[in-house]
């Protein structure tokens, strides 16, 4: 478990998968990937976190509101496959959006980035979006990550699709000041 000011990243338990599947089934949420998740994919996607976090000891963490324990949406590490960009180790993040504007995905995402420098001994982490996802860029920038420049065609996508062009970002452990982002116990 990872614990920062108001949220804890932690491994998934099976309250998180109702409201996980609403947050993935959400046209909003979902704007910038190719489909909504149905709730049987949401909940194959959730298992699979859960997984890999058992397995490793990290992944894409569930993340809940310390104050009142409500799940939120994940936020952690993920080491992808079959991109241009591989192997990395990527931050990522996904909340409902009741929970945008609050600051959660850039102090959660601190957190990971945290861990994954201090904890897994990570040199460079980096992130990934399609390339009208704004928002999710600006909580790069806020992360004190960087545009690549090396946008990739992301190969899950169809091609042609509006959603296909990806922007890579990444900082390296030397770019981040660590301290006071999150502490794992």
């Amino acid at each position: 478990m990872i614990y920062t000011q108001r949220l804890l990243l932690r491994q998934w338990q099976q309250s998180d998968y109702l409201p996980f599947a609403q947050l993935n089934a959400d046209p909003l949420v979902m704007e910038y990937f190719p489909r909504r998740l149905t709730r049987k994919l949401s909940d194959e996607v959730a298992d699979k976190m859960q997984s890999l976090i058992a397995s490793n000891g990290w992944g894409f963490w569930a993340v809940e509101l310390r104050a009142t324990s409500q799940f939120i949406g994940f936020v952690g590490l993920h080491s992808p496959q079959g991109l241009p960009c591989c192997p990395c180790v990527e931050v990522g993040w996904r909340l409902a959006k009741e929970h945008w504007g609050n600051g959660y995905a850039t102090e959660a995402a601190k957190a990971a980035l945290t861990y994954g420098f201090e904890t897994l001994g990570l040199a460079q982490i980096v992130a990934f979006t399609a390339v009208p996802n704004l928002r999710s860029q600006a909580v790069m920038l806020r992360l004190g990550m960087a545009n690549t420049g090396n946008n990739f065609l992301h190969p899950a996508i169809t091609y042609g699709h509006p959603l296909q062009e990806h922007v890579l970002y990444a900082i390296a452990r030397q770019q981040m000041n660590v301290e006071g982002n999150g502490s794992a116990k």
